[in-house]
């Protein structure tokens, strides 16, 4: 009798294979998800969350950002380097002020669904 493919801490009596093979076709590349957990990283911090959301609100210069958040100019643009670089903000010059936004529709949609997500808990 040929061994059953299950799954550990699993008691059913076969696999369903025709849900296993629909999954699988649909999973993308292993480095695809590598992606996306190096962006949901950079949600994992405080910091960047309230500069998100500040952003979300309106476009600051680093010095609004660091005045708002009662952090250095230093660490702000640390950290809004870091969000440039997974495209999560942009910038624009006005003169000799940088003016910092969200990158595009997408990072206000995560940042609404996170605080949406967590208020369903709290109702």
């Amino acid at each position: 009798m040929a061994q059953e493919k299950r799954a550990p801490g699993c008691d059913c009596p076969a696999i369903h294979d025709d849900f296993v093979d629909i999954v699988e076709k649909s999973l993308k590349p292993g480095s695809e998800y590598m992606d996306l957990a190096a962006l949901f990283k950079m949600f994992s911090d405080p910091t960047r969350i309230k500069i998100l959301h500040a952003l979300e609100l309106h476009e600051l210069c680093v010095c609004d950002l660091a005045c708002v958040l009662g952090l250095t100019k230093s660490a702000v643009s640390h950290q809004l380097s870091a969000l440039k670089m997974a495209n999560l903000v942009k910038y624009r010059r006005e003169g000799q002020v940088v003016l910092y936004s969200l990158a595009d529709e997408h990072v206000k949609i995560i940042l609404d669904i996170g605080c949406e997500h967590l208020m369903e808990d709290v109702l």
